[in-house]
């Protein structure tokens, strides 16, 4: 059996922090782990510049409710889920994934979770473990699945290392530059023929 792992966020909806950034003006939540590598120095920087604008999870949610699919996302899954076993492994957060899952049709997802005091200030945030995306790999190999898995940014690299075949999709050019390994594709219709070329199986056209 084969199993296709993606990444959420740039790949099937746009960057939450970035549709934040734009909402409040701040230009520095913008950041997101196609820039900072090191996803604990990411979180702290947003944490804290929520704290300074008195922010919370409230007005984040309220972005999130306007957010919908990158085109042609939902068909993609649609398509996908029609071939593989589909799962999303992400590092955005339970409390901002709800109505993004609802409009992609319910695949499975692995993230992480926030925690708010009473207020909706987001004091801390706890990750499903270390080095999630590679580790539900490992997990999901270990269960004799093949994994073919994309994602467009560092924190998506591990997981295409440790897959059997990995591919960047959306990716920006530092990322492609660095890594050279996986192919890089910019639409659906072509991460549809790299999910069909990686598969030792013989699928549905």
């Amino acid at each position: 059996m084969e199993i296709a792992c993606l990444d959420l966020e740039g790949v099937l909806v746009p960057e939450i922090w970035i549709a934040f950034a734009e909402k409040t003006g701040i230009k520095e939540l913008r950041a997101t782990t196609r820039d900072i590598p090191d996803y604990d120095v990411l979180m702290k920087q947003r944490l804290r510049i929520l704290d300074e604008h008195n922010l919370g999870l409230p007005d984040i949610q309220a972005v999130i409710a306007e957010i919908k699919p990158l085109e042609g996302a939902k068909e993609f899954i649609d398509w996908l889920r029609e071939r593989f076993q589909v799962v999303i492994l992400s590092d955005t957060f339970y409390e901002f994934a709800q109505p993004l899952m609802r409009q992609l049709g319910f695949p499975a997802l692995l993230c992480h979770k926030l925690e708010t005091d009473e207020k909706g200030r987001v004091v801390n945030y706890k990750l499903r473990q270390a080095n999630p995306k590679r580790q539900s790999v490992l997990a999901f190999k270990s269960l004799y699945y093949r994994v073919i898995a994309a994602g467009d940014s560092y924190n998506d690299t591990t997981m295409l290392a440790e897959a059997d075949a990995g591919i960047l999709f959306h990716a920006p050019d530092n990322v492609i530059r660095e890594f050279p390994q996986f192919p890089a594709v910019q639409t659906f219709e072509d991460l549809k023929k790299e999910f069909l070329k990686a598969s030792v199986r013989e699928l549905i056209l």
